[in-house]
């Protein structure tokens, strides 16, 4: 107790201040991760542990006539081996899918209910049959390759649009025409009026490609099963261990007390660990058939089977306008590629979550959707970076580009046209969402400004002079980001005088611990650096919805900040206790409860100290612990403006980006440093799906890129140094005004990249080009538009 600011209150000031919410706090885990010293589930062992090797299916589509698994059974150190029919005995419940999604004529999704081991029929190459499991690793492989598999081959459809013809190979007989979904939004009538009196209709055909997510650190699990407890521990790389724990335990068939997720450090995600695998099943049977933990670790290869896969859309896309461009409906039909299974949440990037993005920042005042999502002999589809809103984005500004050069109008200017106005805020979007902030049109202005657009007419003379082609594209983005839902704030005051964070949102990548900090610290005048935060725990992370569809600081932040005005509440409490005051004379301010007007008061640490040693009067608060789960988040907008300038060696068809910028609205930015990174690593992965990366399959549904010999990723080198401004307007809808950053860069990339492209392309006549932009791919465009022109 204090009757005037001591030295380290003074200090604390300062603290809050280099600290507090926008600054760029370096991460506190950096300098673990970048020594090396970080701990993925791989560096995990157990005492008696045995090592699992999953045996595949290497046929696309098949009947399973047999599996002999005598002559694995007695090779060397082999303590077991497993099939479907095993697994099948144990009672276990498929993997499904929650989405409530209807198809147009009010059908739920159809499920594929999917076995942890295949036992009657194979639908991918890489369809789990088998798990072996040995003293060694080099042991289960082994008897793993000696397990004959005895498969009926069938016809393979590996493309959405042929699987869903009449007489296609049929995955599933209660699934007629292989379609899962008839996915449908809008309202057919007024969309068809728009388009029948629109002056100028834009059509296009689009590929979004398949691409794999390839993270640095693959699949791995080490699964443990404790008799006496009956109880399956799991450690596993995952986005959010309570999701995940109720998940395998539905699968399981146990109480969710009857599971433990626990995850480390984790080596990348973007969306393809954030469900449950056939897999962490398989070993959880072994090591509680065995009495011993057993280990599973993916390897490069199998990845490339076995993770999810992302985007995959066969799309048709129309804008209709009317004779001075403003847009008067959108509307979207096609096919998205499932994969053989459904799980996670599949179908809604390929449907739903496309529909939700399509208006973008538009004053769009008709959408409709219509995407048959559809079962093919392929590896099954999941979330990734984005999902669904890059691919929404990506055909929208695509029309928008095509629609201005097929009427005459300049680019910018049709853009400008459309923009919603600040004043139209809150503004009620085709999609059925309403958008509460945003300032397009300026977020547009100082994209172009930074990027210097106004003398690209230079630059690009320049880059002829020297024998290539340039382009430019201007791009707007809006992301509807993950829906509503709650999420956990808990606050412990550690007696070793540390404050301990627990929430459900999990880091991957994020740097959660750092933002999450500045937040605390700036609510409660904790020391930034005495805050440790919990996430990977499920024992102690009772709720939570995990990370994904760019919702953690917004979530985590608003679970933070109620939760420490409920460590305000009951510090008040205390302090009056403490102090010998009225508690409605509590004042609390900069980490410090005080008598108002006096120079009294008690600072937050130091009262937690005295609640735990029992130093106040009976009837006070035996702590200011808090733990509290928050009400449904509703979802944010983030939007912003990219400008990719690139040049092309026609002689070659290489393609680099040689200018990027981007603005972006963020709401309140936490810390600057991070949201930069988050946007880079964006960015990046759009430039790899834009240019060099596509997972294709042969007429058999062989996979012909299943390594990086044959996939390539975007290195260094293909990564342009990155203008990057920012125009807030902070989000309405949460007490910091945050919103999400996390897959903006994906959002924004895709379109002006192969836009910018298309412009520098322009001059030979060339209107359309598909994903990926390879060399081979540019080059032979321009060959043939030579011919073409030429005749």
């Amino acid at each position: 107790m204090q009757d005037q600011p001591s030295k380290s209150s003074i200090e604390n000031a300062i603290a809050l201040q280099k600290y507090g919410v926008g600054q760029p706090v370096r991460r506190k885990e950096d300098d673990t991760l970048v020594r090396g010293k970080g701990k993925y589930t791989d560096d995990f062992s157990l005492p008696g542990q045995a090592y699992a090797w999953i045996v595949r299916s290497s046929h696309a589509h098949g009947l399973i006539k047999g599996i002999d698994t005598a002559a694995a059974k007695a090779m060397p150190g082999v303590l077991g081996v497993w099939t479907g029919a095993d697994l099948a005995a144990a009672n276990y419940s498929p993997f499904t899918c929650g989405l409530p999604l209807k198809s147009r004529d009010g059908t739920p999704l159809l499920q594929t209910n999917r076995p942890a081991l295949a036992a009657d029929k194979v639908r991918f190459v890489g369809d789990p049959v088998a798990v072996v499991v040995a003293e060694t690793l080099a042991q289960a492989r082994d008897a793993g390759e000696a397990v004959e598999v005895d498969i009926e081959p069938l016809p393979a459809v590996t493309n959405p649009a042929e699987a869903a013809k009449p007489g296609a190979p049929q995955l599933y007989d209660h699934i007629p025409n292989n379609v899962a979904l008839d996915y449908h939004y809008g309202d057919a009538a007024k969309i068809d009026a728009a388009f029948a009196a629109a002056a100028h209709v834009t059509k296009l055909d689009i590929v979004n490609t398949r691409v794999a997510v390839v993270s640095m650190e693959p699949r791995v699990a080490l699964a443990h099963y404790d008799k006496k407890s009956e109880r399956y521990t799991l450690q596993v790389p995952t986005q959010g261990v309570s999701g995940n724990k109720v998940t395998l335990a539905k699968i399981l068939n146990v109480p969710n007390d009857k599971v433990r997720i626990l995850t480390a450090n984790v080596g990348g995600s973007f969306g393809m660990k954030n469900v449950s695998y056939p897999e962490y099943v398989c070993i959880l049977h072994a090591a509680k058939a065995l009495g011993r933990p057993v280990k599973w670790t993916d390897e490069r290869s199998t990845s490339f089977l076995s993770d999810s896969h992302g985007r995959a859309q066969l799309i048709h896309a129309e804008l209709a306008l009317d004779a001075e461009g403003h847009f008067l409906a959108v509307r979207l039909s096609g096919y998205g590629n499932l994969g053989a299974y459904i799980t996670g949440v599949a179908p809604g990037p390929l449907s739903l979550n496309t529909g939700k993005n399509l208006a973008s920042v538009y004053r769009t005042p008709l959408l409709g959707v219509d995407i048959k999502t559809v079962l093919t002999n392929t590896t099954l589809m999941g979330a990734y970076r984005g999902a669904g809103r890059p691919e929404a984005n990506y055909y929208m500004e695509r029309l928008i580009d095509r629609a201005a050069d097929e009427m005459g109008l300049n680019r910018l200017t049709l853009r400008k046209r459309n923009f919603i106005k600040p004043a139209q805020l809150p503004f009620p979007a085709a999609s059925g969402v309403t958008y509460d902030s945003g300032d397009f049109a300026g977020v547009f202005a100082k994209a172009l400004e930074i990027s210097d657009h106004a003398n690209f007419a230079k630059r690009k003379k320049d880059s002829r002079k020297r024998g290539r082609l340039r382009g430019i594209a201007v791009g707007s983005y809006l992301e509807v980001t993950a829906p509503p839902s709650g999420e956990l704030g808990k606050i412990t005051f550690e007696p070793e005088g540390t404050v301990k964070l627990t929430t459900g949102t999990l880091d991957y990548g994020q740097g959660h611990a750092t933002p999450f900090a500045q937040v605390l610290s700036a609510q409660l005048g904790v020391p930034f650096e005495k805050i440790t935060l919990e996430q990977n725990d499920s024992d102690l992370v009772r709720f939570g919805s995990g990370t994904g569809g760019s919702r953690s600081i917004t979530a985590s932040g608003q679970a933070i900040v109620e939760a420490s005005a409920l460590v305000v509440d009951k510090g008040k409490r205390a302090a009056a206790q403490a102090l010998e005051a009225s508690e409605g004379d509590i004042e609390f301010a900069g980490g410090r409860f005080t008598i108002a007007g006096t120079d009294r008061s008690i600072g937050i640490m130091e009262l937690a100290q005295r609640l735990r040693e029992g130093k106040v009067p009976e009837g006070t608060p035996s702590s200011l612990d808090v733990d509290h789960a928050t009400k449904e988040i509703v979802s944010t907008f983030p939007n912003g403006c990219h400008v990719a300038e690139v040049e092309i060696d026609p002689d070659t068809g290489v393609v680099q980006i040689v200018r990027y910028n981007a603005v972006n609205d963020f709401g309140t930015v936490v810390n600057p440093m991070i949201v930069a990174g988050q946007l880079h690593g964006g960015v990046a992965q759009g430039i790899g799906q834009a240019l060099m990366e596509e997972v294709n399959y042969d007429s058999s549904g062989q996979p012909i890129t299943g390594s990086f010999m044959d996939y390539a990723l975007p290195r260094a080198e293909d990564i342009p140094l990155m203008g990057i401004g920012d125009h807030p307007s902070p989000a309405k809808t949460n007490p910091l005004g945050t919103k999400g950053c996390g897959e903006a860069g994906c959002a924004g990339s895709l379109c002006v990249i192969v836009n910018a492209v298309l412009d520098a392309l322009s001059e030979y006549g060339i209107k359309e080009i598909n994903m990926p932009l390879t060399p081979e791919k540019v080059w032979r465009a321009i060959r043939n538009a030579e011919k073409v022109n030429a005749a």
